[in-house]
């Protein structure tokens, strides 16, 4: 018969393994704040009135977001990247349609 197995001792408390992961599971970026940032100013960039000018940070920060993943894969944020960057792009191109038919309008004398 074999003899019952006994537990290992505890580890000391510094040589304890330390949990990984952050809080918030990995899902917001907080080590990219470019891409985090990219993300706000695309979705606030969707408020008529100041979507022009948030849209245009948003494709920039976007950028420099991808950039800094690239330099360091280890941190997050390519997803919230690539929303500041197409969300931004989105608002931008329908400012400028938005714009362009209002000119045209009066340029046709449609606006009369």
């Amino acid at each position: 018969m074999n003899p019952p197995r006994r537990r290992p001792p505890p580890l000391p408390r510094d040589r304890q393994p330390r949990p990984t992961g952050d809080a918030t599971g990995g899902i917001i970026p907080y080590k990219n704040p470019q891409a985090l940032s990219a993300y706000y100013f695309s979705v606030f960039s969707l408020i008529p009135c100041l979507g022009f000018p948030l849209g245009i940070v948003a494709i920039v920060l976007g950028i420099l977001g991808l950039k800094a993943r690239k330099r360091n894969p280890q941190i997050r944020g390519a997803a919230h990247a690539w929303v500041g960057i197409v969300l931004g792009g989105l608002v931008i191109a329908a400012h400028l349609a938005f714009f362009l038919a209002g000119g045209l309008n009066k340029i046709g004398g449609l606006g009369d």
